[in-house]
């Protein structure tokens, strides 16, 4: 199949390469290669310089990958563990702190957000042997918004790391470092315990309850009693109407319990067990991890409405429709952008009700704020009394909704990512019409690191029908490579990007749709639109894709000798990979 390009309604260039023309051999030596680092690695790759990515856990496996791969620099985009002295006087090797210059510790942002500070900031050093505490090469500052310290990591960090590592590495190649050292505007802070996090039910108030978990996001998360029962709270959202007495739970909606406060309420989202003896000791939707606890969650299920005039902070809600200017705006936030089948299926019902809408020409599927989506949930299958059973249901009921949104014929549709998509979250972006993306998106089209899962969501019709059948091959099996906006745009991936931050990416989406929606052009693109799925479908059915697709997961997910199982294992209980070898990246 040959890869359709369409005309973008809007999108951004690669950036240049480095003026100098020099390329450097960088090493990542990183604690996981999460977003931040991917990221990172986007920017430093298109600039031209050759980067390689090993995940380490101490000295022997750090100076094991120095040694395989020889760098000319080394930097930490987000490293845990100490470097050694036999790496850091031999190589120059930058680390990258999330928080001002004069900040040390390892629980920088936890003390941002329980301080309340308005403005925070991030650094560049150079590894001296002491934590944060070696030459500052570059700096920046940010304010603080009102979200989880997870959240802001993913956002105002990532920029700000992203734009001073690029001004740490010009001063590198073009020999031109900066001379005077910035003045310190924080300090070094100990290690947030427990003891400071701790809610008391009895005398905080909402505010405080909000702070503390938000301080917490990601990790560790809080430590609290339910019911007897020690469990890490995760995913915190304001409740204004129902009250109860404080401490007590007094509901439960999509999996979120409500929890009262002295003056008012609190939605909790997430649960994590303290005990790790327990059979299933990761994050799950919190009544999932209470039932799991043999704890009755006696609780009336409290609804709310679709569509609603609530502002945002007004209550718990993971999915809500509204329209404006001809546009049906379609917001869905699943925690750590996973979806289970029960989201699927709600999403699903969602969707139809905005397809059936006569007032709106456009269709516009709006995922989170960190994460558009990051296809099924890992996390609920394992925790399932059947995981393989599962995954099943889960691969059925996210293909049920991709295929709803690539059949529409009523509305043109645009998928809006303000936050990264992985694996079935990039297909179910795909399925519409027009993508666009943040321009410091990351995208990952990739299987392959979950014990070789095939993967669904008519992947197999979507990508190739953007990018061709062999790039869509290189993306989803081949190794690692995250896909950064500029480079998914330049291949047609994304039909554009645009927007530094969030409040930027929505006025620009808001704009594109009501453009889309009102310019008269709307009835000549459903009628093009609908051709083009009717040549598609007599070349192969759309249903020969996903009975291809779900054959090989089938095999996957019911062959014993398969490593899905034992992969998606490691990736929920966050263990290391067995024997994984080291990684090129580039």
């Amino acid at each position: 199949m040959q890869a359709h390009r369409r005309q973008s309604p809007s999108s951004i260039s690669a950036p240049a390469a480095d003026e100098s023309g020099r390329s450097l051999r960088i090493l990542f030596l990183v604690s996981a290669h999460n977003g931040l680092s991917q990221r990172a690695w986007v920017a430093l790759t298109e600039l031209g310089h050759d980067v390689h990515v090993e995940v380490v856990d101490g000295a022997p496996a750090m100076e094991t990958a120095v040694t395989l791969y020889e760098p000319e620099l080394i930097v930490c985009p987000f490293l845990k563990t100490l470097i050694p002295e036999s790496i850091w006087r031999r190589w120059r090797c930058l680390v990258v702190h999330p928080g001002p210059c004069g900040d040390r510790g390892p629980s920088s942002l936890d003390w941002a957000i329980e301080l309340g500070m308005r403005e925070w900031g991030l650094t560049v050093l150079q590894a001296n042997g002491e934590f944060d505490a070696g030459r500052v090469l570059a700096t920046r500052s940010f304010p603080m918004r009102a979200a989880g310290k997870a959240s802001l990591y993913r956002h105002e960090v990532r920029r700000a790391a992203v734009d001073a590592l690029l001004e740490a590495l010009r001063g590198i190649v073009e020999g031109e470092e900066q001379r005077t050292r910035p003045i310190p505007t924080g300090r070094a802070r100990p290690l947030m315990k427990q003891s400071v996090r701790a809610i008391d039910w009895s005398s905080d108030d909402t505010e405080s309850v909000i702070r503390k978990i938000r301080s917490a996001e990601g990790h560790p998360g809080v430590l609290d009693a339910i019911a007897g029962k020690d469990f890490y709270l995760f995913g915190v959202h304001r409740e204004r109407v129902l009250h109860g007495r404080a401490g007590d739970l007094v509901a439960q909606r999509n999996g979120a319990i409500c929890r009262a406060t002295i003056d008012g309420a609190v939605w909790i989202t997430q649960l994590k067990p303290r005990d790790t003896r327990t059979q299933r000791y990761f994050k799950l939707p919190a009544s999932r991890a209470l039932e799991l606890a043999g704890v009755d969650l006696d609780l009336p299920e409290v609804t709310v409405p679709l569509e609603t005039s609530l502002p945002a902070d007004h209550t718990y809600r993971e999915i809500v429709y509204e329209e404006l200017g001809g546009v049906g705006y379609l917001r869905f936030d699943f925690a750590g952008g996973a979806m289970s089948t029960e989201q699927c299926v709600r999403l699903r019902e969602a969707y139809a009700h905005a397809r059936r809408q006569r007032d709106t020409n456009v269709i516009v599927l709006a995922g989170g704020e960190d994460y558009f989506s990051n296809g099924i949930h890992l996390n609920v299958i394992e925790a399932a009394d059947d995981p393989a059973v599962e995954s099943w249901r889960n691969l059925l009921a996210i293909d049920d909704l991709v295929r709803d949104v690539i059949q529409t014929d009523s509305h043109l549709v645009i998928s809006a990512l303000a936050g990264d998509a992985a694996a079935g979250g990039v297909a179910l972006a795909l399925a519409a019409d027009y993508v666009v993306g943040r321009e410091d998106l990351v995208l990952n089209p990739y299987y392959g690191h979950m014990g070789g899962l095939h993967g669904s969501e008519y992947w197999t019709y979507l990508l190739p029908r953007r990018v061709g059948a062999a790039r869509a091959a290189r993306l989803t099996q081949a190794p690692f490579n995250p896909l950064g906006a500029a480079e998914a745009v330049r291949i047609g991936l994304l039909d554009g990007a645009f927007g530094a931050d969030l409040e930027g990416f929505g006025l620009r989406t808001r704009r594109l749709a009501e453009q889309v929606a009102n310019d008269g052009l709307h009835r000549p693109r459903l009628e093009h639109k609908r051709r083009r799925r009717a040549h598609d479908e007599r070349a192969k059915p759309l249903h020969a894709y996903r009975t291809e697709e779900l054959a090989r997961c089938l095999r996957c997910l019911f062959d014993p000798a398969r490593s899905y199982h034992q992969a998606r294992r490691r990736f929920v209980y966050k263990l290391p990979a067995i024997d994984a070898p080291l990684r090129q990246a580039a």
